[in-house]
């Protein structure tokens, strides 16, 4: 029983998609039979296959930037919960987990996604190269449009002497194994700097600490390792997908992170600076004074310059007001003698003239 029997639609619809784009290239002027639009057909694929999946490649981001903003959050958890090892400390703690996964309306497979559902087409095309000889002599049924004679042609198609079927271990030319070896470097190199380009420019600062920061640094080194153990396993054909794909990628997040990056991350720290030096160069000046906005309702009333209050003086001064300005103040009276004396008199009962008033400086 083939453990890969399941992919036979996917292989049908990879062969059919290949078959295509060979016609379109050839009415485009491209040679029919062996050639590089065979070679072409395959970056055909993974243009077709690429747009396809454009929406998952967005909902990938938005649950890549969900992961990032949650980081901080989910640090607390860990350490809330480092060190306990009871069943009820380690439920509680995926009850936690699970409810800001839900809160944050993300989850670490949504950013998978897309790599999952390239995993198919990749394996599917895998066997529609590897089986290319055996259709060719006959002995396997075609794949789709893909009979003995455009089987022929496929595997007679090379890639600067490389034909699409080759493998490296599977071949004596010394040119042949240089080329795949160049391939495999490059599909490798891709794979390193699509990851790096997502993981170092497009998290904050957050993001790039604890246990989940460290594995995906990790993996920034595993994933191109494991391709190059495995390249030596896959033909030529397969080579050119996959670094094609990885260049995809690399432009489709370089538009992506430049345009929109993660919050607190290096490449929107990048984007700010772009715009500033965007208005500097309009002539754009920004006004670095905060603008303090009234409360909605209240209107400040005007002040008239005669009736602003004066500040209040302090204990012990004396004011400067003008003796017509200033109050009387009642200056103290003797008592008039027992009997009273004539107005004028000169006598002991005469009341004394009050003193004068002095005028306060």
């Amino acid at each position: 029983m083939d453990f890969f029997a399941f992919l036979a639609p996917i292989e049908w619809v990879v062969a059919w998609i290949m078959y295509l784009c060979h016609q379109g290239l050839v009415f485009l002027g491209f040679s029919d039979g062996p050639g590089p639009a065979w070679v072409l057909s395959i970056v055909g694929l993974v243009i077709i296959i690429r747009i396809l999946l454009i929406p998952l490649f967005f909902k990938q981001i938005k649950a890549s930037r969900g992961m990032q903003m949650l980081q901080p959050e989910m640090q607390a958890i860990q350490k809330k919960y480092k060190g306990k090892t009871d069943p009820a400390s380690r439920e509680a703690m995926s009850r936690e987990t699970m409810e800001l996964y839900r809160k944050h309306g993300t989850n670490p497979f949504a950013s998978c996604m897309p790599i999952l559902l390239q995993s198919p087409i990749f394996f599917a095309l895998f066997r529609v190269l590897n089986g290319l000889v055996p259709i060719s002599d006959g002995s396997s049924k075609p794949i789709g449009p893909i009979d003995a004679s455009v089987a022929s042609d496929i595997e007679s198609s090379s890639v600067f002497g490389a034909q699409l079927s080759d493998v490296f271990l599977r071949t004596d030319d010394l040119q042949t194994k240089i080329v795949i070896a160049v391939l495999i470097v490059a599909m490798c190199a891709t794979t390193f700097f699509t990851q790096r380009q997502l993981t170092m420019k497009n998290m904050p600062k957050a993001a790039l600490e604890g246990p989940m920061a460290s594995t995906q640094k990790m993996m920034l080194y595993v994933f191109p390792f494991i391709f190059a153990v495995s390249g030596v396993n896959f033909p030529v054909g397969v080579l050119v997908y996959w670094t094609t794909t990885n260049l995809w990628s690399m432009g489709q997040q370089f538009y992506t992170i430049r345009r929109m990056p993660a919050p607190g991350s290096e490449a929107e720290r990048l984007l700010k600076e772009r715009q500033a030096r965007k208005r500097a160069a309009k002539g754009v000046v920004e006004d670095a004074t905060p603008v303090i906005e009234q409360p909605r309702g209240q209107r400040q009333q005007p002040k008239r310059k005669d009736r602003q209050k004066s500040a209040p003086r302090p204990v012990g001064t004396v004011s400067a007001t003008t003796p017509e300005d200033a109050p009387a103040e009642d200056a103290p009276a003797d008592k008039p003698a027992p009997g009273g004396a004539a107005k004028g008199g000169s006598g002991t009962g005469a009341s004394k003239p009050a003193p004068k008033k002095k005028k306060q400086k």
